[in-house]
């Protein structure tokens, strides 16, 4: 009897939306036009995200190192930087020592043709200083860990280059924030949109409506038909639109990868495949969830809730 009855709910549905193909038409263009615009902001987001790790985890201070210290000196320091705690959590993910030697090879790389002008500071000349590369396990802890670093022996500066990811991580805040208000205005236009298509199914059955509630029939079982009918609009929908949005993304990530300033900054952007599921279950639980509220709103004029 229960599969009888859901094959019959699944039956109906499908029939009233075959059946009112102009408003069922109108509802999936809407809804499709209005989660793409969500799709591109999640999309969106979810870049920025992955940005802000990529760049956070080459991303650190450089602690130079006082002259004429001993080698015994230097490792202490190093060590203390890797024990430092920021209330009682470790927040150094990496120490990498780069020494006289290392530092002039990397200032003759950003000489490039010039570098003959650092000739004079090979061997004993050698006036870069010792220093230690400190990446972190969140730039949050960045300005305390820099306190604490300064206030140790033997150091002699400390440069942070972590500007970039504070600003890509306000751009992210921003980003999640308007993805939030943007959803929500979604689902309130897509179950205005919902509610009206299946409304118009209500009115034209209306008079089926009565007869049946007349012989007996529940609520529920009148309400469940138009709740499956407005779930088969929502999934196709977000099927419709996943499938438009991954054909859109593939081409612009192709576009924007390719581009010579962005191999310059050595950029990537996630595949949208790493993406899929994620988006699948959010597009879905949208589409069913709008769908079946939207006909439920739908329904309350013509049943006694």
């Amino acid at each position: 009897m229960k599969y009888s009855r859901l094959g019959y709910f699944i039956g109906e549905g499908f029939r009233n939306v075959f059946k009112n193909k102009k408003s069922t038409g109108a509802s999936l263009m809407i809804m499709c036009a209005t989660m793409i615009i969500f799709g591109i902001f999640l999309l969106l987001g979810e870049n920025v995200n992955h940005l802000v790790k990529e760049v956070e985890a080459g991303q650190g201070m450089q602690v130079f190192i006082n002259k004429d210290v001993t080698e015994e000196q230097i490792t202490e320091l190093g060590n203390k930087i890797r024990e430092l705690k920021i209330d009682g959590v470790p927040v150094v993910n990496q120490v990498t020592r780069v020494t006289k030697e290392e530092a002039l090879v990397t200032m003759k790389e950003r000489f490039k043709e010039k570098q003959d002008l650092l000739a004079t500071f090979e061997g004993e000349n050698n006036i870069f200083p010792e220093s230690y590369v400190v990446t972190l396990t969140d730039l949050k802890y960045s300005p305390q860990v820099q306190d604490e670093i300064g206030r140790m022996d033997n150091v002699k500066k400390i440069t942070s280059r972590d500007q970039t990811v504070t600003t890509l991580l306000g751009l992210a805040k921003w980003i999640r924030i308007v993805t939030g208000v943007l959803l929500i205005l979604l689902v309130f236009i897509s179950m205005f949109i919902i509610a009206n298509t299946i409304k118009l199914t209500v009115h034209a059955r209306r008079k089926e409506i009565s007869i049946m509630k007349y012989v007996g029939a529940t609520n529920n079982f009148i309400r469940w038909p138009f709740i499956v009918e407005g779930m088969i609009i929502g999934i196709f929908a977000s099927a419709i639109s996943i499938i438009l949005i991954g054909l859109l993304y593939n081409m612009l990530a192709d576009a924007i990868v390719n581009a010579d300033f962005i191999k310059r900054m050595n950029i990537s952007l996630l595949p949208f495949a790493d993406m899929f599921n994620y988006i699948l279950v959010t597009y879905m639980g949208l589409g069913m969830g709008i769908g079946a509220i939207g006909s439920i709103i739908s329904m309350r004029k013509y049943l006694k809730v």
